[in-house]
C-alpha cells in the first residue's frame, strides 16, 4: 500500500507532476476539424473507445456538413452510419436534436456556455466541458470520464461516486492551470497502467503514492471491493 501525501492537495499536486513526466504529449485523442464534429464525438463516445469513435466519423464527417444536415437526416439513415457505436440509435437521435436545437435557438453555431450546451439533448456536464474546453478554449471545470473517477478513487483524492461531486473535489484541489490537462493525463495512465480490472501497479509510476496499490491494499478504493 502507497502512502499518499498529507493532504489531498498535495496528493493531487504530485499526481500531475509525475503524470505529466511520464505523458508529456497528453491530449484529447477524439478527431474533429470545428466545433460541430467535436460535439458531435464526445456525444458518440459515451460508453465507447475514442479508437472506435475515430474509425466510424471519419466516413460520418465526410456524409454530413453541419448541423442543418443532420438535423434533416433521416433516423434510420444516421442510426445505419452509427451502427457500431454503442447505442447508436440513441445516439443519433441526441445528434439530430441537438443539431435542429443548434440550427432554430443558436444561429447555427455551437452555444459556449455550460447552460447552453447541457440544454442540448444528449448533453450533460461532462460533454460540455470537453466542447467549452477543446472548441472555445473555455476552462470551468474539469471533465470527469470513467478514467478520471476511477483514478481519483483509487489515489485517495477523493470518496465521491458520482462525477458531478467528483469534480467539485479535484477542483478544489488540482491547480486550476490543469483543469484540462488533468483528465487527459488520468485518460493516459488510465489506457496504460491503471486499467478498471487489472492495473499493472508493479510498474506504476505512482504507487508509492497509491493507497490502493494492489501489492499490499487489500481494497480498489475506486469499487470499494477486495482485489
Amino acid at each position: 500500500m502507497g502512502t499518499p501525501r498529507e493532504t489531498r492537495t498535495e496528493q493531487a499536486a504530485e499526481i500531475v507532476d509525475r503524470l505529466e513526466e511520464t505523458y508529456p504529449d497528453s491530449t484529447i485523442s477524439l478527431r474533429y476539424s470545428n466545433r460541430l464534429e467535436l460535439l458531435i464525438a464526445v456525444i458518440l463516445s459515451a460508453q465507447c473507445t475514442d479508437e472506435r469513435v475515430n474509425k466510424e466519423t471519419k466516413p460520418l464527417f465526410e456524409t454530413y456538413d453541419g448541423p442543418e444536415d443532420y438535423a434533416n437526416a433521416p433516423q434510420d439513415e444516421l442510426a445505419e452510419a452509427l451502427n457500431s457505436i454503442t447505442y447508436y440509435n440513441n445516439k443519433a437521435k441526441y445528434i439530430r436534436n441537438a443539431c435542429e436545437t443548434i440550427v432554430e435557438e443558436h444561429d447555427g453555431e455551437v452555444p459556449d456556455t455550460m447552460s447552453e450546451l447541457t440544454d442540448l439533448p444528449g448533453v450533460g456536464r461532462k460533454t460540455a466541458n470537453v466542447v467549452l474546453q477543446h472548441g472555445h478554449d473555455i476552462v470551468e471545470g474539469i471533465v470527469v470520464d470513467t478514467h478520471v473517477q476511477r483514478l481519483s478513487r483509487r489515489l485517495g483524492i477523493t470518496e465521491e461516486s458520482y462525477p458531478e461531486r467528483i469534480e467539485g473535489d479535484l477542483i478544489e484541489i488540482v491547480p486550476e492551470d490543469y483543469w484540462q490537462q488533468f483528465t487527459h493525463l488520468c485518460i493516459d495512465h488510465g489506457r496504460a497502467i491503471c486499467s478498471a480490472q487489472n492495473p499493472d501497479c508493479g510498474d506504476c509510476v505512482l504507487a508509492d503514492i497509491c493507497p490502493s496499490e494492489k501489492g499490499d491494499s487489500e481494497i480498489d478504493l475506486a469499487s470499494g471491493e477486495p482485489w
